[in-house]
């Protein structure tokens, strides 16, 4: 059985930091892709940054690039955000979302994130960021 489970969010002062984690059981970890999604109220589904099982990371949107970092460790199973100086805009739930596709890729930029294949997801972690 998959179990995908989402920590670490919370509430935190524009400029602040928080790291997300995320635990996958039940796939082959160290051989598929994952990634972040987030989704604010009343907005559209918002691709985050995935990683591949090489490392190779892809992020969706300009505005995250230079201020989220995507990592993964394998031997705990364990997906990463890091992310830093945040903004209002950042809140959101943030969900994490893997592929069953041993060796997959990351979706291009411009598919977007997640795509159909990733159908493993968490009921995801709430960041609010107050300004």
């Amino acid at each position: 059985q998959v179990q995908v489970l989402e920590t670490g969010g919370g509430l935190v002062q524009a400029g602040g930091s928080l790291r997300l984690s995320c635990t996958v059981s039940g796939l082959t970890f160290h051989a598929i892709p994952v990634g972040w999604y987030r989704q604010a109220p009343g907005k559209e589904r918002e691709g985050v940054a995935c990683i591949a099982f090489d490392g190779g990371s892809t992020y969706y949107a300009d505005s995250m690039k230079a201020r989220f970092t995507i990592s993964r460790d394998d031997g705990k199973k364990t997906l990463y955000l890091e992310m830093t100086d945040l903004k209002p805009e950042d809140t959101a739930t943030y969900s994490c979302a893997a592929s069953a596709i041993f060796r997959g890729a990351c979706p291009p930029e411009r598919t977007g994130f997640p795509s159909s294949e990733f159908r493993s997801r968490g009921q995801g972690t709430q960041v609010t960021v107050s300004s």
